[in-house]
């Protein structure tokens, strides 16, 4: 990422220059403002982001009002960044693009919210609320910048992320499968699939509605049975046009024998 350090590049000298720096609390202990301000860049620069931001959030009052206010909360959000505390950069990347706007710093503030919030984006397995807010923030960063240099690896997480509530949509619906509730199955697989219909679980989803619906029919009492075994027949139809070479489709065969069986014998018996 391009880094909009210039400006500061008068203060940054050789590493046995920094080395002489005054210790951190000896820094702190001088009251001055730009003494701290300066240190934190010089911690910046030698990766010594702990100190760096100790320092910022020390002095960061003395700025307010002035022109480096916007340096000081961009360096303390990315010391957290590059410290891997991606819960408190987001939050303060996202102050810093609602507070400083025509910041020089506000494309890289912008990139690195939507970063710390895809960071912090957990596996399919779990709650995807952080996920949908990380695909917002991407999606706004690359309205905003579409020539940023970032593009690239911004399609790359869309891409991450979109997968992870494909994965979580079909999860959420398997787990009513796995546990024999099959009309709640149906339902579930049904809504992913409409939701989501670029899956690519889309073959899977499919399935298991088949199979939902062919189970739900064969563990159903007597009277609802033709109508379900019904609905199983139309939902394999449904699945064997799009699929046709499905890994499933010799099982799928078979509950579409067992269906046609139980509607050709029950209809002569009506």
């Amino acid at each position: 990422m391009k880094q909009k350090l210039s400006y500061i590049a008068s203060l940054v000298v050789i590493v046995a220059a920094f080395c002489r720096c005054s210790p951190l609390q000896q820094v702190i202990k001088s009251g001055d403002a730009e003494v701290m301000y300066e240190h934190a860049l010089l911690y910046y620069e030698a990766e010594k982001w702990t100190k760096s931001i100790t320092l910022l959030e020390t002095c960061e009052s003395a700025f307010r009002g002035t022109v480096k206010e916007d340096s000081v909360s961009f360096f303390k959000a990315r010391s957290y960044f590059k410290n891997a505390d991606y819960a408190a950069s987001s939050t303060l990347f996202d102050e810093f693009r609602r507070s400083f706007g025509r910041s020089a710093f506000i494309e890289d503030a912008e990139a690195m919210y939507a970063i710390s919030l895809y960071n912090m984006c957990p596996t399919p397995e779990r709650d995807q609320s952080m996920t949908s807010q990380a695909i917002i923030a991407i999606s706004e960063f690359m309205s905003h910048y579409p020539n940023s240099e970032q593009l690239h690896l911004f399609s790359e997480m869309t891409a991450d992320l979109t997968w992870r509530l494909h994965e979580k949509a079909f999860l959420n619906a398997y787990t009513y499968f796995k546990i024999e509730r099959y009309n709640s199955a149906i339902i579930a697989f049904r809504n992913a699939l409409k939701k989501y219909p670029e899956s690519h679980r889309r073959e899977d989803l499919m399935y298991y509605t088949v199979m939902s619906s062919f189970l739900l029919a064969e563990n159903s009492i007597e009277t609802k049975q033709l109508d379900r075994y019904m609905s199983a027949l139309d939902s394999y139809y449904t699945f064997v046009m799009e699929f046709p070479e499905s890994k499933y489709k010799e099982e799928m065969d078979r509950v579409a024998e067992v269906s046609r069986r139980f509607i050709d014998k029950n209809q002569k018996e009506e």
